[in-house]
């Protein structure tokens, strides 16, 4: 796929005239392209991606998002949260939309704004970049930070309580010409010790057009910090998305994910969290959908690496049609995590005899006193429950959605924000309606 890296080799000697002006991540930026370079995009023979061709990616010619005219007019009301936020930042096309954005009442110290003004005014907290998301051996990661150059960045300081969610909003437009729109957006979110915050990402854009969205996001919590982290994907069903969160977290940190993919047509959402300081602890919930001939992968790791360290992670996927999609969640106990608790589920529900999973628990353990499981199944709705649920005067579809939301219950219950517990729920409801009418 040499020829493949062309354009992107084009996009990278196009913007030479605007990085001469170097800068702290200069470096940061020339080192990544490099890496990318010799990477190049992964294949199914690199195990990481054994069951996951980017070859739609990487056979496309995309080109650098540029900001759109008229940009402040877009309405995305729709998009808003179903609470106040504290601060809602907006990215149309991967750039930071002021006109968009509601700087609301942040307690004194909290910071929400644009990375670019950040980086612009030399504020100190950017120095985390690069330090949580390695380049190494991630072409994705290695490509979002060779073009780094907008996104969000949170920072609170020690003893921070921030009592209501921070919204960081991607809005992607599509530019209907021949090549496509990317973006690479980049989110710093830094916790000083004894803070605490909800933010929520969330991923949106047209159907019907394509667009490669490729969006890294790196979380440093300092000692007793607590973090729940929301990705909220409904993406159009012509778009691509990689993501790829990155968490370090120090001594009796807390971080939750609750990672929501009900869009995309080519998906890959990878999560990496170290446990890096004794009594660490991290949830990570997911949930995924997918029907016509679209992808859907989740690779997880979690990282003990110091002791009594404990973990808890549920992702469920409901797939139709020809729909496919992949779990991947590794467990590492390193030889000093001794105490360790954690435990993993997977479970996937067909919807139809087409639908694919590839599902692979994997653990890793180099300690002795360790609790430490595992579960995957794979399967379809219930008849006996279904013909239950008809025998007591339900419509078969009206059975079949009530056993589908019970199966997504596990997840969604989970959800701390009650809004977006509802809204989540009601997004599902339509997508089983609309776009998953075997389930309807």
């Amino acid at each position: 796929m040499a020829h493949a890296l062309d354009p992107y080799i084009a996009e990278w000697e196009r913007g030479a005239a605007g990085r001469a002006a170097g800068g702290p991540l200069a470096p940061l930026r020339e080192e990544a392209f490099r890496q990318f370079l010799a990477l190049g995009f992964p294949t199914t023979r690199d195990e990481e991606w054994r069951f996951t061709s980017v070859a739609p990616i990487a056979e496309r010619t995309f080109m650098l998002a540029r900001r759109p005219a008229g940009a402040g007019s877009l309405d995305v009301a729709e998009l808003a949260l179903p609470v106040d936020p504290a601060a809602e930042l907006v990215f149309v096309d991967g750039q930071y939309a002021p006109a968009l954005s509601r700087a609301g009442a942040l307690p004194p110290g909290v910071r929400a704004g644009s990375l670019a003004s950040a980086l612009a005014s030399g504020n100190g907290v950017v120095g985390h970049l690069g330090r949580v998301a390695s380049i190494a051996h991630r072409p994705f990661v290695a490509l979002n930070t060779a073009f780094l150059d907008d996104g969000a960045v949170v920072e609170i300081p020690a003893g921070a309580v921030v009592a209501q969610p921070i919204h960081l909003l991607f809005v992607a437009t599509g530019s209907g010409e021949a090549r496509p729109p990317m973006a690479h957006p980049r989110m710093l979110l830094v916790l000083g010790a004894n803070s605490q915050a909800a933010v929520i990402e969330t991923y949106a854009g047209p159907a019907g057009e394509p667009y490669f969205t490729n969006a890294v996001t790196e979380v440093a919590l300092g000692e007793n910090a607590v973090l729940e982290h929301y990705k909220l994907q409904h993406e159009g069903a012509d778009a691509f998305h990689i993501g790829a969160i990155h968490v370090n977290a120090g001594r009796s940190a807390s971080y939750a994910s609750y990672a929501i993919s009900l869009g995309g047509g080519l998906v890959r959402n990878d999560i990496a969290a170290v446990l890096d300081g004794e009594g660490a602890s991290c949830a990570l919930y997911g949930l995924y959908t997918a029907d016509a001939q679209r992808f859907v992968d989740n690779h997880t790791t979690i990282d003990h690496a110091r002791p009594h360290c404990g973990s808890r992670e549920i992702y469920k996927g409901i797939l139709a049609d020809r729909a496919r999609g992949v779990f991947n969640g590794k467990i590492i106990v390193r030889p000093d995590a001794q105490k360790t608790d954690a435990r993993q589920t997977n479970r996937a529900l067909l919807l139809s005899g087409d639908a694919q999973i590839n599902t692979k628990p994997q653990l890793e353990i180099f300690a002795n006193d360790v609790k430490c499981t595992h579960g995957a199944a794979v399967g379809q709705l219930d008849e006996d429950a279904l013909f239950y649920l008809r025998s007591r005067g339900l419509a078969e579809a009206s059975a079949r959605r009530m056993l589908i939301q019970a199966f997504a219950s596990d997840v969604l219950g989970h959800l701390p924000l009650e809004p977006i517990r509802a809204r989540v729920g009601e997004r599902l409801q339509r997508q089983l309606a609309r776009a998953l009418p075997a389930a309807a």
